[in-house]
Formats: C-alpha cells, structure tokens, sequence
C-alpha cells in the first residue's frame, strides 16, 4: 500500500496558530461593525414589544406610574382631540351635503359620515394626535434619562427600566386610546347634526336617525380594536427609540422626530390591514338607508 505522508494530515485541518488567527480578525471585525441604527432600533421595538405583551400578561403593571401616564395620555389630550374631530366631523358634512342634496340623498348624509368617522376618520385622527402629543413626549423623556444615564441609574438600584417606564406608557395607550376614539366619534357626529342643521337646514334628527341606522356594533368594535392596535404602536416606537437614544441633546431631537415619523407610517400601514381584515368583501350597510 502507498503510504500517506503525515504532511497532509497536518495540512488538512488548520492549526491552534491559525484558528487563534482567524479569531483575532474576527473579534476586530465585529468590534469596528456598527450595525445601521434604524435595524438597531428596529430590533429593539420588536424585543421591547414582546416585554410589553409578556409583562402585561404575567400583571406585572406599576400601577401608580401607570395611572400618571394615563392621565397624560387621556384628559389633558382629550381636549385637542375633541377639537379636531369636530371640526372634522363639520367639513366633512359640507362635502357630503353638497354632493348629496343634488342627487337627492340628504336623508343618506348621517349614515355616511358614521361610517366613515366609525370606520377609518377618528380611530387615525385620534392616533395622530397621540403620536404627535403623546409620542414625542415619550421619547423625548426616555431619551433624555438614556443619555444622562438614569436608565443606568435604575438598574444600579435594583429596578427593571421596563417595568417602571415603558409598561406603564405602554398600558396608558392601549387603555385612553379606545376611549378618545369613542369620544371623538361622538363629537363628530354631534358637530355633523349642528353644521348641517344651522348650515343647510337639513335637520339634526334626519342625521342621527341615518346614523344609527348604517352604524352597527360590529363598526364601534372594529373602531375601537383599531385604536387599540394604534395605541400600542404609539408606545412601543416611541419608548423604544427614546429608551436606545444616544449623542446627547441632538440625538434627543432626532429620536423624538424619527419616532413620530415611524409611528405616523406604521399606523397608515397597519389601518390597511386592519382594514383588509375587518371589511373584506361587499358591504351592505348603506342598504339600510333606503
């Protein structure tokens, strides 16, 4: 038989030398990559959004943090919020009356509008309005505790940044959020009855009754889950931006900024979906109004 040189056995398989070699280049490859921040940031909401769920589910809630931030998120944005959606409500009356008076359709023009405040116009108008107010001011106060260390501070005295700032934020959204959008809708509707009767002389009783008779449970439900599912994008995009901000006062600025943008995007996108899956298919709603 030819005998096998042991050269080959040496040369088949790297050496201590080489494997120790191959380990420096790559402990310095992975120390000098910096991984772009948005896929950073990206990842970190989606980790910080599986905290949420789980903590939420196991009740580990900070009640009286929890209560602070609802009362930020809730009565001092309802204001604005009932002021949009009036005057919401209002130009979309003048738009509806208009074009319905000439085919005849006034009785319609309440039945319409529910639909569409119940559907799409306050659960995106209301979740605006939070991610303006709410969401900004979240990631403005994470991010400024992140780049002064008081995040750091927390974890040195024992407490779980999570728990005691973002479950909170998180669980004031997902609670004002459905209960704004309800609100909004009803002053909608009322701003709709008193434009269209001290405007077009198209009584407010022809208006309420066509609501009620298109608008059903099942559209303040979907309403309502929608401006669930909004809240919680709200919180989580901007606590996790404000919560992995760094480079001091600018980076502040450039979170808060970015986590409005993102959240702003992330609720069109998911009203689509949403959308998709609740009013797939022909509707017959309107038919009641006949």
């Amino acid at each position: 038989m030819r005998p096998i040189p042991a050269l080959e056995s040496d040369t088949a398989h790297p050496s201590p030398d080489q494997f120790a070699e191959i380990k420096a280049v790559l402990q310095r490859w992975l120390g000098q990559a910096k991984p772009p921040q948005w896929l950073w940031r990206s990842i970190a909401a989606c980790v910080m959004a599986g905290q949420v769920a789980t903590r939420i589910l196991k009740g580990k809630i900070h009640v009286r943090n929890s209560i602070e931030q609802l009362k930020l998120v809730g009565p001092r944005s309802m204001g604005v919020s009932l002021l949009t959606a009036g005057f919401v409500g209002m130009v979309f009356t003048i738009q509806f009356v208009r074009e319905f008076a000439k085919l005849g359709l006034t009785r319609s023009v309440g039945g319409v509008l529910g639909l569409a405040l119940a559907r799409e116009l306050t659960p995106v108008v209301t979740s605006i309005i939070l991610a303006g107010r709410v969401g900004s001011a979240f990631a403005a106060e994470l991010g400024t505790m992140a780049v002064s260390e008081q995040t750091d501070s927390l974890r040195v005295l024992g407490s779980d940044p999570v728990d005691y700032l973002i479950i909170p934020r998180a669980v004031a959204c997902m609670i004002a959020g459905p209960i704004l959008n309800l609100m909004c809708f009803c002053m909608g509707i009322a701003c709709s009855m008193m434009i269209a009767e001290l405007v077009y002389d198209v009584k407010a009783r022809i208006i309420l009754d066509s609501c009620v008779r298109a608008v059903t449970a099942w559209d303040i439900i979907t309403s309502m889950i929608k401006a669930w599912v909004f809240g919680l994008i709200i919180s989580v995009v901007s606590c996790s931006w404000g919560y992995t901000t760094a480079g001091g006062a600018k980076g502040v600025g450039e979170s808060t900024t970015s986590a409005v943008v993102i959240s702003l995007v992330l609720i069109f996108i998911a009203d689509f979906f949403l959308s998709f899956l609740f009013f797939q298919g022909q509707g017959d709603a309107l038919k009641q109004l006949k």
